[in-house]
């Protein structure tokens, strides 16, 4: 059996503004970077990892980074494959400002089409799902039997937790919730299950 340990990264100043992000290097704040030591902690607790792979993204990897003074000196890849979805021209806007001004964007009725939707200068959520699904069985198959830590972004983690649950794109997004540095297991042996989802027991 595989683990994979996915960890949404620590807080930014964006998030507390409700600022969408998506590849624009916005570092952590100091609540971030306490999450992510903290979430060090309760992984080193918990888990005996084998392997990191990351986002490049800057929140990214200094998440990472305060992740690894728990969990030690294991190999760390960061990678692009992870990142958030890139909103082009509507990267920094808030998601009131999306909803309001453009909402063909949004996952109402017309889930699909939104899906599909390519922001200009940016990726659809179906993009989005293709490079991160494909990575994650990229690294089960490589990694048969170890535990794998993921540090990755909210879109990304929705993905894989409604692709682990038989869900289609659209539900899987609109159905889950990620706080800032929460921990999930997937599990691959036949098959795949969600163990853990969005704990944060590591608040303590």
């Amino acid at each position: 059996m595989t683990r994979v340990v996915v960890v949404r990264h620590g807080e930014t100043d964006w998030n507390k503004n409700g600022r969408m992000q998506g590849w624009a290097p916005v570092p952590l704040n100091e609540t971030g970077r306490q999450q992510a030591r903290a979430a060090g902690e309760f992984l080193a607790e918990e888990y005996d990892i084998d392997r990191v792979f990351s986002s490049d993204s800057v929140r990214t990897r200094q998440t990472a980074d305060r992740l690894l003074e728990g969990v030690g000196d294991v190999p760390v890849e960061f990678e692009p494959h992870w990142r958030e979805r890139d909103l082009g021209v509507y990267q920094g806007l808030t998601y009131g400002d999306v909803e309001e001004r453009f909402p063909e964007f949004g996952l109402g009725e017309a889930a699909y089409e939104a899906s599909l939707r390519i922001p200009e200068g940016g990726e659809s959520l179906r993009d989005v799902a293709d490079r991160v699904t494909n990575r994650f069985w990229s690294v089960v198959d490589a990694y048969d039997g170890e535990t794998l830590l993921v540090v990755t972004h909210g879109g990304p983690i929705h993905v894989l937790l409604g692709y682990a649950k038989g869900m289609d794109l659209e539900e899987a997004l609109g159905s889950h919730h990620q706080a800032n540095c929460a921990v999930n297991e997937i599990r691959v042996d036949d098959g795949m299950a969600v163990h853990r989802e969005n704990v944060t027991e590591w608040e303590r």
